[in-house]
Protein backbone atom coordinates (compact mmCIF):
# COMPACT_ATOMS: atom_id res chain seq x y z
CA UNK A 1 0.00 0.00 0.00
CA UNK A 2 1.26 3.24 -0.82
CA UNK A 3 1.93 6.05 1.74
CA UNK A 4 0.55 9.80 0.41
CA UNK A 5 2.81 12.90 0.39
CA UNK A 6 2.32 16.77 0.61
CA UNK A 7 5.74 18.36 -1.10
CA UNK A 8 6.85 22.03 -1.12
CA UNK A 9 8.22 22.83 -4.53
CA UNK A 10 8.78 26.32 -3.32
CA UNK A 11 10.35 28.13 -6.43
CA UNK A 12 10.83 27.34 -10.41
CA UNK A 13 14.55 27.78 -10.08
CA UNK A 14 14.71 24.11 -7.82
CA UNK A 15 14.63 22.95 -11.10
CA UNK A 16 18.08 24.42 -11.42
CA UNK A 17 19.67 25.84 -8.48
CA UNK A 18 22.09 23.15 -6.55
CA UNK A 19 22.14 25.30 -3.44
CA UNK A 20 18.88 24.76 -2.68
CA UNK A 21 18.04 21.37 0.28
CA UNK A 22 14.49 20.86 -1.11
CA UNK A 23 16.51 19.97 -4.94
CA UNK A 24 18.80 17.32 -2.68
CA UNK A 25 15.70 15.74 -1.11
CA UNK A 26 14.07 15.29 -3.87
CA UNK A 27 16.72 13.89 -5.61
CA UNK A 28 17.50 11.36 -3.09
CA UNK A 29 13.78 10.35 -2.97
CA UNK A 30 14.20 6.80 -4.48
CA UNK A 31 17.24 5.92 -2.04
CA UNK A 32 15.36 7.85 1.12
CA UNK A 33 12.11 8.06 1.47
CA UNK A 34 10.11 5.64 -0.94
CA UNK A 35 11.89 2.92 -2.71
CA UNK A 36 9.26 1.01 -3.83
CA UNK A 37 8.06 2.21 -8.00
CA UNK A 38 4.79 3.34 -8.10
CA UNK A 39 2.56 2.24 -11.04
CA UNK A 40 1.52 5.36 -11.53
CA UNK A 41 1.06 9.13 -10.04
CA UNK A 42 -1.28 11.79 -8.99
CA UNK A 43 -0.05 14.80 -8.80
CA UNK A 44 -2.53 17.50 -7.18
CA UNK A 45 -0.76 20.94 -7.81
CA UNK A 46 -1.53 24.83 -6.83
CA UNK A 47 -0.75 25.58 -9.94
CA UNK A 48 -4.13 24.40 -11.51
CA UNK A 49 -6.93 26.01 -10.29
CA UNK A 50 -10.59 25.67 -11.99
CA UNK A 51 -13.87 25.77 -10.64
CA UNK A 52 -14.78 22.52 -11.30
CA UNK A 53 -12.34 18.68 -10.54
CA UNK A 54 -10.80 18.33 -13.67
CA UNK A 55 -8.13 15.51 -14.51
CA UNK A 56 -5.93 15.81 -17.75
CA UNK A 57 -6.37 12.95 -20.20
CA UNK A 58 -3.24 12.33 -22.25
CA UNK A 59 -2.25 9.30 -24.14
CA UNK A 60 1.50 9.66 -25.19
CA UNK A 61 3.71 11.79 -23.02
CA UNK A 62 2.62 14.82 -21.45
CA UNK A 63 3.54 18.19 -21.91
CA UNK A 64 6.07 20.63 -20.12
CA UNK A 65 4.17 23.54 -19.08
CA UNK A 66 6.20 26.83 -18.66
CA UNK A 67 3.58 28.27 -15.79
CA UNK A 68 6.26 31.19 -15.20
CA UNK A 69 7.91 34.47 -16.27
CA UNK A 70 11.38 35.84 -16.23
CA UNK A 71 13.55 33.04 -14.82
CA UNK A 72 16.75 31.95 -16.54
CA UNK A 73 16.29 30.58 -20.15
CA UNK A 74 17.71 27.04 -19.53
CA UNK A 75 14.43 26.27 -17.05
CA UNK A 76 12.30 26.89 -20.03
CA UNK A 77 14.34 23.98 -22.15
CA UNK A 78 13.88 21.93 -19.49
CA UNK A 79 11.34 18.95 -20.29
CA UNK A 80 9.37 15.99 -18.40
CA UNK A 81 7.44 13.87 -20.76
CA UNK A 82 6.46 11.44 -18.12
CA UNK A 83 3.79 9.58 -20.36
CA UNK A 84 0.02 10.11 -19.40
CA UNK A 85 -2.15 7.60 -18.17
CA UNK A 86 -6.04 7.53 -19.83
CA UNK A 87 -6.65 4.78 -17.19
CA UNK A 88 -5.84 6.31 -13.71
CA UNK A 89 -7.80 9.60 -15.05
CA UNK A 90 -11.00 7.40 -15.34
CA UNK A 91 -10.30 6.06 -11.90
CA UNK A 92 -10.29 9.53 -10.77
CA UNK A 93 -13.31 10.78 -12.20
CA UNK A 94 -15.14 7.65 -11.26
CA UNK A 95 -14.00 7.58 -7.71
CA UNK A 96 -14.89 11.54 -7.20
CA UNK A 97 -17.98 10.65 -8.82
CA UNK A 98 -19.28 8.28 -6.46
CA UNK A 99 -18.42 10.01 -3.33
CA UNK A 100 -20.59 13.17 -4.75
CA UNK A 101 -18.25 15.74 -6.33
CA UNK A 102 -20.42 15.76 -9.17
CA UNK A 103 -19.35 16.24 -13.07
CA UNK A 104 -15.52 15.63 -13.03
CA UNK A 105 -14.25 17.36 -15.95
CA UNK A 106 -11.73 15.74 -18.15
CA UNK A 107 -8.90 17.67 -20.10
CA UNK A 108 -7.12 16.11 -23.24
CA UNK A 109 -4.88 19.25 -24.15
CA UNK A 110 -2.98 19.73 -20.73
CA UNK A 111 0.30 18.85 -19.45
CA UNK A 112 2.20 18.73 -16.43
CA UNK A 113 2.45 22.78 -14.64
CA UNK A 114 5.96 23.22 -12.64
CA UNK A 115 4.19 22.30 -9.99
CA UNK A 116 4.17 18.76 -10.85
CA UNK A 117 7.48 18.25 -13.14
CA UNK A 118 9.80 20.31 -11.33
CA UNK A 119 9.55 17.91 -8.38
CA UNK A 120 9.03 14.73 -10.44
CA UNK A 121 12.32 15.79 -12.83
CA UNK A 122 13.96 15.56 -9.90
CA UNK A 123 12.42 12.37 -7.47
CA UNK A 124 12.11 10.23 -10.86
CA UNK A 125 14.30 11.80 -13.99
CA UNK A 126 13.71 8.72 -16.29
CA UNK A 127 10.33 10.29 -16.65
CA UNK A 128 8.84 6.55 -17.05
CA UNK A 129 6.04 6.22 -14.41
CA UNK A 130 3.10 7.19 -16.03
CA UNK A 131 1.42 10.58 -14.50
CA UNK A 132 -2.06 12.38 -14.40
CA UNK A 133 -3.32 15.44 -12.67
CA UNK A 134 -6.09 16.62 -10.34
CA UNK A 135 -6.88 20.41 -10.23
CA UNK A 136 -7.76 22.36 -7.10
CA UNK A 137 -10.52 24.68 -6.67
CA UNK A 138 -9.39 27.69 -4.45
CA UNK A 139 -12.66 29.13 -4.20
CA UNK A 140 -13.90 25.89 -2.24
CA UNK A 141 -12.45 25.51 1.64
CA UNK A 142 -9.49 22.82 3.00
CA UNK A 143 -12.68 20.81 4.51
CA UNK A 144 -14.06 20.43 0.63
CA UNK A 145 -10.61 18.72 -0.19
CA UNK A 146 -9.65 17.33 2.61
CA UNK A 147 -13.03 15.06 1.47
CA UNK A 148 -11.65 15.17 -1.88
CA UNK A 149 -8.52 13.28 -0.76
CA UNK A 150 -10.65 10.84 1.31
CA UNK A 151 -12.52 9.85 -1.78
CA UNK A 152 -9.01 8.99 -3.51
CA UNK A 153 -8.01 6.19 -0.64
CA UNK A 154 -8.49 3.47 -2.85
CA UNK A 155 -6.16 4.43 -5.20
CA UNK A 156 -2.86 3.02 -2.41
CA UNK A 157 -4.05 -0.07 -2.65
CA UNK A 158 -3.90 0.13 -6.38
CA UNK A 159 -0.32 1.20 -6.64
CA UNK A 160 -0.93 4.72 -6.95
CA UNK A 161 1.38 7.33 -5.61
CA UNK A 162 -0.39 10.60 -4.76
CA UNK A 163 1.30 13.57 -4.51
CA UNK A 164 0.16 16.96 -2.97
CA UNK A 165 2.50 19.78 -4.66
CA UNK A 166 1.87 22.87 -3.04
CA UNK A 167 4.09 24.98 -0.42
CA UNK A 168 3.95 25.41 3.32
CA UNK A 169 3.86 29.12 3.61
CA UNK A 170 3.42 31.31 0.17
CA UNK A 171 3.20 34.90 0.23
CA UNK A 172 5.04 35.83 -2.75
CA UNK A 173 4.28 39.57 -1.95
CA UNK A 174 6.63 39.36 1.33
CA UNK A 175 9.49 36.97 -0.64
CA UNK A 176 12.67 37.96 0.51
CA UNK A 177 16.13 38.11 -0.30
CA UNK A 178 17.98 34.85 -1.01
CA UNK A 179 19.43 33.29 2.46
CA UNK A 180 17.47 36.14 4.74
CA UNK A 181 16.56 34.09 7.87
CA UNK A 182 12.83 33.58 7.88
CA UNK A 183 10.26 35.81 9.62
CA UNK A 184 8.34 35.19 12.50
CA UNK A 185 5.36 34.70 10.94
CA UNK A 186 6.60 32.15 8.79
CA UNK A 187 8.33 29.94 11.29
CA UNK A 188 5.19 30.26 13.57
CA UNK A 189 3.14 29.40 10.92
CA UNK A 190 5.45 26.24 9.82
CA UNK A 191 5.63 25.11 13.61
CA UNK A 192 2.29 25.36 14.10
CA UNK A 193 1.71 22.83 11.03
CA UNK A 194 4.06 20.68 11.57
CA UNK A 195 2.72 20.42 15.74
CA UNK A 196 -0.87 19.65 14.38
CA UNK A 197 0.26 17.13 11.64
CA UNK A 198 2.56 15.54 13.97
CA UNK A 199 0.16 15.38 16.99
CA UNK A 200 -2.77 14.38 14.27
CA UNK A 201 -4.85 17.62 14.86
CA UNK A 202 -6.37 16.80 11.48
CA UNK A 203 -9.26 18.74 12.03
CA UNK A 204 -7.10 22.00 12.99
CA UNK A 205 -5.43 21.54 9.94
CA UNK A 206 -8.84 21.48 8.06
CA UNK A 207 -9.74 24.72 9.80
CA UNK A 208 -6.34 26.27 9.90
CA UNK A 209 -7.63 29.76 9.03
CA UNK A 210 -9.05 29.82 12.51
CA UNK A 211 -6.50 27.92 14.23
CA UNK A 212 -3.11 28.50 12.98
CA UNK A 213 -1.03 31.99 13.57
CA UNK A 214 -0.35 34.36 10.80
CA UNK A 215 -2.76 31.98 8.31
CA UNK A 216 -3.83 34.75 6.17
CA UNK A 217 0.00 35.97 6.05
CA UNK A 218 1.78 32.54 5.50
CA UNK A 219 -1.34 31.47 3.07
CA UNK A 220 -3.00 34.64 1.32
CA UNK A 221 -4.91 32.37 -1.09
CA UNK A 222 -4.97 28.50 -0.31
CA UNK A 223 -4.26 27.11 -3.57
CA UNK A 224 -0.81 26.53 -2.39
CA UNK A 225 -2.02 24.71 0.61
CA UNK A 226 -5.17 22.69 -0.53
CA UNK A 227 -3.00 19.73 -2.02
CA UNK A 228 -2.03 18.92 1.79
CA UNK A 229 -5.31 18.51 2.34
CA UNK A 230 -5.88 16.42 -0.58
CA UNK A 231 -2.50 14.05 0.61
CA UNK A 232 -3.92 14.50 4.24
CA UNK A 233 -7.45 12.94 3.35
CA UNK A 234 -6.54 10.40 0.73
CA UNK A 235 -4.53 8.83 3.61
CA UNK A 236 -7.03 7.29 5.63
CA UNK A 237 -8.72 7.45 8.98
CA UNK A 238 -6.28 7.71 11.89
CA UNK A 239 -3.30 8.20 9.38
CA UNK A 240 -0.26 9.36 11.07
CA UNK A 241 2.03 12.35 9.52
CA UNK A 242 6.16 12.74 9.46
CA UNK A 243 7.87 15.52 8.21
CA UNK A 244 10.17 13.91 5.93
CA UNK A 245 12.08 17.26 4.96
CA UNK A 246 12.57 21.49 6.17
CA UNK A 247 13.99 24.20 4.73
CA UNK A 248 13.60 27.56 3.21
CA UNK A 249 14.22 29.77 0.56
CA UNK A 250 13.74 33.43 -1.04
CA UNK A 251 13.64 34.31 3.21
CA UNK A 252 9.84 32.87 3.22
CA UNK A 253 9.28 30.16 1.48
CA UNK A 254 9.03 27.09 3.60
CA UNK A 255 9.68 23.57 1.92
CA UNK A 256 8.37 21.59 4.92
CA UNK A 257 6.70 18.32 3.19
CA UNK A 258 5.29 15.31 4.59
CA UNK A 259 4.62 11.68 4.37
CA UNK A 260 1.31 10.46 5.82
CA UNK A 261 1.12 6.41 6.51
CA UNK A 262 -2.01 4.71 6.94
CA UNK A 263 -3.01 3.40 10.18
CA UNK A 264 -2.43 -0.09 9.95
Amino acid sequence: MMDTFFLSHGSPTLSIDERLQARHFMQSWRDQVLPEVPKAILMVSGHWDVSEPTVNVINGPNDTIYDFYGFPKSMYQLKYPAPGTPALAKRVKELLQEAGFGHVKEDKNRGLDHGAWVPLMLMYPAADIPVCQLSIDSAKDAAYHYRMGKALTPLKEEGVLLIGSGSATHNLRAIGRDGAPPPSWAVDFDNWLTDALLNGRYEDVNNYLVKAPNAKMAQPWPDHFYPLHVALGAAGENAKAEQIHQSWSNGTLSYSSYRFKAAE
